[in-house]
């Protein structure tokens, strides 16, 4: 077991437990067990387990393992919620209950890349474990959150006013505020802006805390217009104040494991 005590993250899984586990063992944090070898090291997810690919539940599962092992050799294993996490409890919740814009909450699942072998293996203590997830995070110098999207100004104006208004909303039944959330995920790419994209980061990192600000949700590859498979590392952008991790893995994506700080690489081949 490694005695490091280095800070990993890792994107979007959206279900690929088999390339999770073969990043997770070349960056050294899983041993061929699938058992947790990273000692006091912190490993970081983005949200997305679930939806458009085949395993979620298998990789909320190794997941959860792993953040109980290495909190018992004083190490981390941390995640964000994303929308897909939401999208997976709604279509639990109220199945097929009308989100008001003329669906259900499962149909917009399903058109999301819902799994229906996700739906049933879901369990107590996944839906008490996902509920729970903090929607923003500080770590070191950085500010984590799953999407690059303004959402989150609507629910607080600090990173535990955030976390309590989504983990309170998360545990009542106002289907309209649900619809809501998973609405305001939809605008995406404000970063990514010749013209305001840098002012979004600094409001963001001005009234949230951090000097750089870390996100997933959408892909790399759509970002730069190349394929999926070209993506090896993070994209740093914005002035090198914002960095986006998710590598498309459910694209084709080979993925990847960044260890804190980020490089400043370009994000392709």
């Amino acid at each position: 077991m490694t005695t490091e005590h280095s800070t990993y993250v890792i994107g979007d899984i959206h279900g690929q437990f088999k390339r999770l586990v073969g990043l997770l063992q070349s960056a050294g944090l899983i041993g061929n067990a699938l058992e947790w070898t990273a000692g006091a090291s912190t490993l970081w997810f983005m949200g997305d387990f679930v939806d458009r690919g085949p395993d979620g539940i298998p990789v909320i599962d190794l997941v959860m393992r792993l953040q109980a092992e290495a909190a018992a050799v004083n190490g981390s294993v941390a995640s964000l919620l994303g929308n897909h996490e939401i999208l997976l409890l709604a279509a639990y919740r109220f199945g097929r209950r009308s989100t008001g814009l003329g669906s259900s909450f499962l149909s917009k699942w399903k058109h999301n890349g819902g799994n229906r072998k996700d739906l049933a293996s879901l369990k107590l203590e996944h839906l008490d474990w996902l509920a729970d997830l903090p929607a923003m995070a500080h770590v070191d110098d950085y500010l984590f959150m799953h999407a690059d999207a303004p959402l989150y100004f609507k629910y607080g104006r600090s990173v535990q006013e955030v976390n309590v208004a989504i983990k309170d909303l998360l545990h009542r039944s106002d289907t309209l505020a649900w619809e809501e959330l998973l609405e305001d995920f939809v605008k995406r790419g404000i970063f990514y802006s010749d013209t305001h994209g840098e002012v979004f980061v600094q409001r963001f990192l001005d009234l949230y805390g951090g000097q750089c600000l870390v996100h997933g949700h959408t892909p790399i590859s759509h970002m730069l217009g190349c394929q999926p498979k070209k993506v090896t590392s993070p994209l740093l952008y914005a002035a090198g104040r914002c960095v986006n991790v998710d590598a498309g893995l459910h694209l084709g994506g080979h993925g990847f494991v960044s260890r804190l700080p980020f490089s400043s690489d370009e994000g392709i081949e």
